[in-house]
């Protein structure tokens, strides 16, 4: 997967910054923002675990972390956390093939099993949707 866009800085990306390192992603970065805002995810929060990792963005749902995006260069990543009820109900919402076999060779961690998406048109939102729409179930 590509590198975060923003290793090394110490500060959040401005919306100008963003722009620039996602290019012609940034519509789709928008459009996925307000999907998820229609949805009830309304709450944005940028957080930097560490500069070499970089800035990726938190949206919540009443304290309920529901995706992260992180922006890297022409594209971005979105990861989830899913826990055992939400993986089985991956399943059953016709994800893709090619994404359950992602989701079932994902890492376990003790908050769930961890999915990251890399993010490159319009075509890969509905995936992410689906998966969104699980986490908050």
């Amino acid at each position: 997967m590509a590198p975060n866009a923003f290793i090394g800085r110490t500060d959040p990306p401005t919306d100008g910054a963003l722009s620039e390192a996602l290019g012609p992603t940034k519509s789709i970065w928008d459009k996925l923002i307000e999907s998820l805002d229609s949805r009830g995810v309304s709450e944005r929060e940028w957080k930097c675990y560490s500069v070499k990792q970089g800035w990726s963005l938190r949206l919540l749902r009443k304290k309920r972390t529901i995706v992260w995006m992180a922006p890297c260069d022409d594209r971005f990543r979105v990861a989830f956390i899913l826990g055992d009820r939400a993986v089985l109900a991956a399943h059953g919402c016709g994800l893709p093939k090619k994404i359950l076999r992602m989701l079932d060779s994902a890492e376990k961690y003790p908050e769930g099993t961890g999915l990251r998406l890399e993010i490159r048109s319009a075509r890969d939102l509905p995936a992410v949707m689906k998966l969104a729409d699980v986490k908050m179930q």
